[in-house]
């Protein structure tokens, strides 16, 4: 075997920061397009890498080439079986496996398909795999595929959906020494913080894997001045859910949860959206429209600024279940997101499997053990490798 922590340490030294992968994407095309039996094909700063052997079931391995911007560790030093350095555990480590695959395994037992995409550390909208979806969308056929994001060599089968939210809540200013002469837009976050900070946990099991769910004020903005009673506060909220419910559903949970506490224009109050439970209602969801009085100063507004989708777990699909199976490996939820959501949108089952602990990634101490990348180059290697 290869030593993967210095192939690893290798790649953490060629800075690819989100929008800055082009010459990292340059060495590894360089590379991959030594091989004779992978035909490369480049698009954008997205590499893809891919075996025609005219095998029954194609196996997609995926991973993103960017990082985060180091923070005091932009170099890679390795310390006995240990590698520091910015992007060593997310997720460096993966593509280093991913690299020392398509250079050994030449016969593979299923055609291969490698991806190295760019862009996956920022808004969703930078992704790689959107650019691939446009333009080619032929090179991310597969019939699972196996993303390479830190996992500590075990799987985490899915993922949570996320959703983002812009509340903004109404109010009337007035001078601080007549302040019933107005209404303090910040004193009606009270209520608000309240029911999220009380909100108990939701843990679905499916498939045997237990999800969390999670709500939580992200930030805040508000205030005029020193003297002045505020009339308007925004307060963005972040909403994890389940892959057993809908975006729509997960979008009425929050809209439910703070309709008691908000005063919507009555053209917003009344939706034709999914409940939780999947039904369909066209009801007022409860949150109040009030009086000309109570509303001072105007209606709130609640909207969603963006969504990523759930995905359920994915781990009935043979190939996957081989390498569980095979391997004893634990198979946990993945309580973020990670694009093997994308690959479910596609048709594609896609479970997350890669060395490294995400606790770490984006950290000063972002780290990668030895350990962790050969046990997972091995588990895949023998995956592919023919009997």
């Amino acid at each position: 075997m290869a030593d993967l922590l210095e192939l690893t340490a290798e790649l953490v030294a060629m800075p690819s920061v989100s929008f800055e992968e082009s010459t990292f994407v340059d060495w590894l095309e360089d590379q991959l397009g030594q091989l004779d039996h992978l035909e490369t094909v480049r698009v954008g700063d997205n590499l893809v890498a891919r075996t025609n052997l005219g095998r029954t079931q194609r196996l997609v391995i995926a991973g993103h080439t960017d990082t985060v911007p180091p923070n005091g560790n932009a170099q890679a030093r390795i310390d006995g079986d240990t590698l520091w350095g910015v992007g060593s555990a997310d997720m460096k480590g993966g593509l280093a496996v991913a690299l020392q695959l398509a250079r050994e395994v030449t016969n593979p037992r299923y055609d291969l398909t490698f991806i190295f995409y760019a862009r996956e550390e920022v808004a969703q909208e930078h992704n790689g795999l959107n650019e691939l979806t446009a333009e080619r969308p032929d090179l991310l056929a597969g019939d699972c595929a196996i993303l390479g994001e830190p996992t500590s060599a075990l799987i985490e089968a899915g993922c949570q959906g996320a959703m983002r939210f812009q509340l903004t809540l109404a109010g009337a200013r007035a001078h601080t020494a007549r302040p019933w002469m107005g209404r303090n837009a910040l004193h009606r976050l009270g209520p608000v913080l309240a029911a999220l900070a009380a909100y108990e946990a939701r843990t679905p099991t499916i498939d045997g894997c237990v999800y969390r769910e999670a709500i939580q004020a992200v930030s805040v903005e508000g205030g005029v001045a020193g003297n002045v009673v505020p009339d308007q506060v925004v307060l963005k909220i972040h909403h994890r859910y389940a892959p057993d419910r809908s975006p729509q559903q997960a979008e009425s949970f929050v809209r439910e949860l703070l309709a008691p506490h908000i005063e919507l224009a009555p053209d917003a109050v009344t939706a034709n959206t999914e409940n939780t439970d999947g039904a369909k209602r066209d009801e007022s969801s409860g949150a109040r429209s009030g009086d000309e009085s109570a509303r001072k100063g105007g209606y709130d507004e609640l909207v969603v600024l963006d969504q990523s989708p759930a995905c359920l777990p994915s781990m009935n699909h043979p190939i996957l279940q081989k390498l569980v199976t095979d391997n004893n490996l634990e198979v946990k939820s993945k309580l973020g997101w990670t694009d093997v959501a994308r690959f479910d949108q596609l048709g594609i089952p896609a479970t997350n499997f890669g060395p490294g602990d995400a606790t770490v990634a984006h950290a000063a101490d972002e780290r990668l053990e030895r350990s962790s990348i050969e046990s997972v180059y091995s588990a895949l290697r023998a995956l592919v490798q023919p009997d």
